[in-house]
């Protein structure tokens, strides 16, 4: 090929080249599969190769005969029964040989001058018995340069013409058509009725007006088979247009634009059809995307929630704090009057009864509502993760019954695997919670924190104990005011005095307790939740980076096809002003 082109059509060739195997690593990387990659592979072979030219239609229009009148002998054989079972390659060779290549076509070297730089392709009919034929057929035509569409005069456009034209368009290849048979048309009206017929039918089979050669085969082999190619016989079969056409128009400029010109048929094609892949994982993309942003609403409605319905829980420690200062002021009211000033002067005894009358069950009460508490986020973790884990099932259920069979190859494997993967990491972790053991862990963290928080020397001490030592001041100021003066000095200034100071002391100080534990439970609590969110992000990482790198991939992909599509249209331009 290279040896017939001129410096400025090498350069060009050289570019589309380029192109092409830039559009095979694109679809490689989109995990195009082979037969579409070898479709590459073969348009850049084609570019080396002779122009091929290749003739398709019913076994019946007279495929062979056509062959046969372009090369003046009847070498290949012809009949009303498919008579081409297999592919025929017709190239030049000093002397006439017919072989079987490893790919089971029929080779025929001919002395035929015109095909030193042509090689003619003949196929079995479109509506052959045999349907591998059609397979073939349709596997070998991407690879033509220009394609010669035989139908016949007495049915033009049959149903299977018309869908294996449909089915060859889509190459973008040049398509001529060869009215075979035409001299069975016997009156000028009928003719022109036929011809009008083929023309506007193949403008809506091609989207274009095709190039339209009415011929008689027969009349005109017979013509060159008697000598007489300039004889009635010879005009009456019209072939002199099609043989003009294909030895003198097809000359090495016209033949070296349709060898770059076809190519760009199939990259477009597969341009075409890959921007929609493109598009329907963008599309399948964007409906991940909204499921990772569903779960991420699901997750903040989480935690807005369970922050909200924690001032609710911890509000019961809270009243019950406020209902121990209630009783405190209650009792010392009643304790310190000047009636009771011996009482006051046994500190077993108050110490037994402020802890009777005042701090009284507080510890069970507060450690109740702290187990509630557990409880409850135990029970909202739990929820939580069957929740994400029943909207990723429903997700993968719903996306299998709507995908199958669209969206294939590695992209659609692994998101399947990772949608899959999500629903299993959840369903571990709700499968093996062990609430019990959760609960009892939590709680041994929680009563560590109020412990620590609450009082540095606490120790090992219960609560009850801790809230005892934690109150214990306003009791050595009671039991310590006897000596501070007389009995009557007491009744009448001090103890009113000591009395309030007391309660004001008691409030700070449950003020101060109460605060330390709302801190405590509320890191407690942070922690917890904060946990149970990480749990489920770090269980929907790998789908996550997965769509987002998928995303950035396929984004970069569309990008490389559209300028590939820019290339194209500017390198059919380029070609088109070849001269």
């Amino acid at each position: 090929m290279h040896r017939l082109l001129s410096a400025e059509q090498d350069k060009l060739l050289r570019q589309e080249r380029n192109l092409l195997e830039s559009l095979q690593v694109t679809l490689a990387r989109l995990g195009a599969p082979e037969e579409d990659i070898d479709l590459i592979r073969q348009s850049l072979n084609q570019l080396d190769e002779m122009f091929l030219l290749v003739i398709v239609g019913e076994f019946n229009a007279g495929k062979s005969a056509v062959i046969n009148a372009l090369l003046g002998e009847r070498f290949l054989a012809e009949g009303v029964v498919p008579t081409t079972s297999q592919l025929h390659l017709l190239r030049y060779g000093h002397t006439m040989e017919k072989t079987i290549n490893e790919q089971g076509i029929i080779v025929f070297n001919l002395p035929v001058e015109w095909l030193r730089e042509v090689n003619l392709v003949d196929t079995p009919g479109a509506n052959a018995v045999i349907r591998q034929h059609e397979a073939i057929t349709e596997h070998f035509v991407p690879r033509s340069d220009l394609v010669l569409f035989v139908t016949s005069a007495d049915r033009p456009y049959s149903e299977s013409e018309r869908t294996f034209l449909e089915r060859i368009r889509k190459w973008g290849k040049k398509i001529v058509v060869i009215l075979n048979k035409f001299d069975l048309l016997e009156t000028d009206p009928e003719r022109e009725q036929v011809l009008d017929f083929v023309r506007k039918n193949g403008q809506t089979l091609l989207g274009v007006e095709p190039q339209i050669f009415p011929v008689s085969a027969r009349l005109a082999l017979k013509a060159k088979q008697t000598g007489k190619d300039e004889g009635p016989a010879w005009i009456e079969s019209r072939f002199s247009a099609l043989e003009e056409f294909i030895l003198h128009t097809l000359d090495s400029t016209e033949r070296v634009r349709l060898k770059l010109e076809n190519p760009l048929g199939v990259a477009g094609k597969l341009v075409a059809k890959y921007k929609d892949v493109i598009e329907e994982r963008q599309s399948l993309l964007r409906s991940d995307f909204q499921t990772l942003d569903t779960i991420e609403e699901q997750i903040n409605l989480y935690q807005a929630d369970m922050r909200r319905d924690f001032q609710y829980q911890s509000s019961r420690v809270d009243n019950v704090l406020y209902e121990m200062m209630e009783r405190g002021d209650t009792y010392f009211e009643e304790t310190l009057r000047i009636n009771r000033i011996f009482d006051l002067a046994n500190s077993e005894k108050l110490r037994g009864e402020f802890e009777r009358k005042v701090i009284a069950d507080t510890s069970r009460q507060i450690e109740q509502h702290v187990n509630e508490l557990i409880d409850w986020l135990i029970d909202k973790d739990y929820r939580q993760w069957q929740s994400v884990m029943d909207f990723i099932n429903r997700r993968a259920s719903q996306h299998a019954e709507r995908m199958v069979g669209q969206v294939t190859g590695d992209f659609e494997f692994n998101r399947q695997k990772l949608l899959q993967s999500v629903g299993r990491s959840a369903r571990e972790v709700v499968d093996t919670y062990d609430r019990e053991t959760e609960s009892q862990k939590l709680a041994q963290e929680m009563q560590k924190a109020i412990m620590q928080t609450t009082a540095v020397e606490a120790g090992a001490l219960g609560l009850g104990a801790l809230l005892v030592a934690v109150l214990h001041t306003p009791l050595l100021d009671i039991t310590g005011i006897l000596g501070a003066s007389a009995v009557a000095v007491l009744g009448l200034y001090v103890l009113p005095y000591r009395r309030s100071r007391i309660k004001i002391d008691l409030r700070e100080r449950i003020n101060e307790l109460r605060g330390r534990l709302d801190a405590a439970l509320m890191r407690q609590f942070e922690a917890e939740l904060n946990q149970s969110v990480h749990r489920i992000h770090d269980a929907i990482a790998p789908y996550t980076r997965f769509v987002r790198l998928e995303r950035e991939k396929l984004e970069m992909l569309e990008a490389s096809l559209r300028e590939a599509e820019q290339q194209l249209v500017q390198m059919r331009n380029t070609i088109g002003e070849i001269r």
